[in-house]
């Protein structure tokens, strides 16, 4: 063992252990000490954001001044020279294909049927295994890939979408499916563009499926807690008036869970505007795979043009804000209904 690097590292390790644990209690003691000092009427005005002001300060320094950095940084060229608008021109210039409008299409894909596959699969295991014996380990099952790196359900997915050319041994799962079940030649998913019914591209699908399958399980959980608030009275009150089992899913369970289902819904969208490390580790964003996240980091580290990386940013945080406040919106509706 190499000591030297222990002694080096010695003054870090304390400061760590130490330092930041007695700066954290010198706060919480002196920060009452001064509040007790007050005048009685103004202590609970003060003492809130004596607890709040860390809070402020990190969100300060390490969301808002990097945000407010990126937005003008967004306005200049390598050099620092303001240019105004020519990042954002340069990057939505050659619609549809050029620029990044193949990333903002692809976005669009993963907003679409990333969203509603989660929320369909994860609505209709909660349904289908509620209140049985083996629900416990069913569920312990859909969420484990939740336990798992982006890295590693990329690795497990490239093994399902393996291709061998046709007349050899399959060795993806899913080709090997196609080809000794249904007797149809072997594709190569993530390469294959072919649109679906014309318009979709079949390897940003398989992106997609990929990604649900390793979040449908964080869907799964939150929507099954919603569904066991559900008074049992209800349910059954709706089955002695002969409601049938989706007349009720229909007309009781749907509409109770449509807070959280909002909730749940919003999350995701949010999660399929900022998608990255599938879309990085599988294709790297070729073969018109490419999507806003990833396209950011292709300019910001390969091209090193911070502008048009800090345009490509804004577009991204420009498209997630509406998001946010329709999300702060339905938190707010559904505390005034409690």
């Amino acid at each position: 063992m190499d000591f030297s690097v222990l002694l080096t590292d010695l003054p870090t390790l304390v400061v760590v252990i130490i330092g930041v644990p007695l700066v954290l209690a010198a706060y919480i003691v002196g920060g009452e000490y001064l509040v007790r000092r007050l005048p009685d009427k103004s202590r609970p005005a003060v003492r809130p954001w004596i607890w709040v002001a860390p809070a402020l300060v990190l969100v300060t320094g390490f969301l808002v001044a990097p945000a407010i950095g990126t937005v003008f940084q967004s306005f200049q060229d390598k050099n620092g020279v303001f240019i105004g608008f020519q990042n954002f021109a340069a990057q939505l210039a050659g619609f549809p294909t050029g620029g990044a409008w193949i990333a903002i299409r692809n976005n669009l894909f993963w907003l679409i049927f990333y969203t509603l596959f989660v929320l369909a699969f994860g609505l209709l295991l909660a349904v289908l295994f509620d209140r049985v014996p083996y629900e416990s380990v069913v569920k312990s099952l859909i969420f484990m890939p939740m336990a798992i790196s982006s890295v590693a359900l990329v690795v497990i997915w490239k093994f399902m979408y393996a291709y061998q050319p046709p007349g050899q041994p399959q060795t993806g799962t899913l080709n090997f499916i196609l080809n000794t079940v249904f007797h149809q030649d072997p594709r190569t998913w993530i390469q294959d563009e072919t649109p679906l019914l014309g318009l979709f591209p079949l390897n940003d699908l398989a992106l997609i499926g990929a990604a649900v399958w390793g979040i449908v399980g964080f869907s799964l959980v939150i929507l099954s807690a919603a569904l066991k608030g559900i008074p049992g009275d209800l349910l059954e009150a709706a089955r002695v008036d002969g409601a049938g089992e989706i007349t009720i899913f229909r007309r009781v369970i749907f509409p109770l869970m449509m807070p959280t289902v909002v909730v749940v819904g919003t999350t995701l969208v949010i999660f399929a505007l900022k998608a990255f490390d599938v879309v990085y580790a599988m294709t790297n964003g070729n073969y018109n795979t490419d999507v806003l996240a990833n396209r950011m980091y292709q300019l910001l580290y390969n091209s090193h043009d911070f502008g048009g990386a800090s345009a490509v940013a804004v577009i991204l945080l420009l498209t997630v804000i509406p998001v946010l406040i329709f999300n702060l919106r339905q938190f707010r509706a559904v505390e005034a209904r409690r």
